[in-house]
């Protein structure tokens, strides 16, 4: 059985090791931030609390109503991630709050240095292998290419020979003509990298002869 004071002290560990996580995730900017995981991790270490007096209380298995906040974040978690366009965000808070309510459980079970060595792990992993990754890895999004412009000749092949030349690769594309208006509108779905300018591309493209109007998605 798990004293009061006992109780609060956890409470509290978990609070603090919750507000780390989240504080990172508010810096940069992410729909789950301080608050989300300073309350979650509150409430997975007061199910653990609540598991362990009442598993003791009654004689029935301390595991069960833990198990159901292992099941149920991840729909808070789902919630995190957003969709840009063709691409997905939100993917690392999802598993952040996930972990963050296991570490809530691990203090609330009493596993106190379990749970603070997870949170040091997890932050290396959100900051500083973030920074190895930015460095070291190249990163791309996919990016959607509209271009309106008059159907001269040639102004297909020259649209595609420069978003060819300031992508890391072109994915699919289409063309629409108007016989009435003389205007062709052509889709690109393009890798991009991520540290690259788009306005270079926009730039670069709109001095293309024919082009009226270009959007990136």
């Amino acid at each position: 059985m798990i004293t009061t004071g006992e109780m609060l002290l956890r409470l509290a560990v978990s609070m603090l090791l919750g507000g780390a996580i989240g504080f990172e995730r508010e810096h940069d900017s992410q729909p789950a931030g301080l608050r989300t995981h300073m309350i979650l991790v509150l409430g997975s270490c007061l199910a653990m609390i609540l598991s362990i007096n009442i598993g003791f209380a009654n004689g029935t298995d301390p595991a069960r109503l833990a198990a159901q906040v292992i099941s149920g974040i991840g729909f808070l978690g789902a919630g995190a991630i957003l969709r840009s366009g063709l691409n997905v965000k939100g993917l690392t808070t999802a598993t952040t709050v996930w972990t963050t309510a296991i570490i809530g459980l691990a203090v609330g079970y009493g596993y106190y240095w379990v749970g603070v060595f997870t949170t040091v792990l997890v932050l290396i992993a959100l900051t500083l292998v973030s920074l190895l990754e930015k460095k070291f890895i190249r990163r791309n999004v996919i990016r959607i290419i509209k271009v309106d412009a008059v159907d001269v000749p040639n102004i297909f092949r020259s649209v595609r020979k420069e978003i060819s030349r300031n992508s890391e690769q072109i994915v699919s594309y289409k063309t629409q003509r108007s016989l009435k208006s003389g205007h062709v509108r052509v889709e690109f779905i393009a890798r991009l990298d991520r540290n690259d300018k788009i306005e270079n591309l926009m730039e670069t493209i709109s001095k293309i002869d024919g082009v009226r109007n270009i959007r990136i998605e």
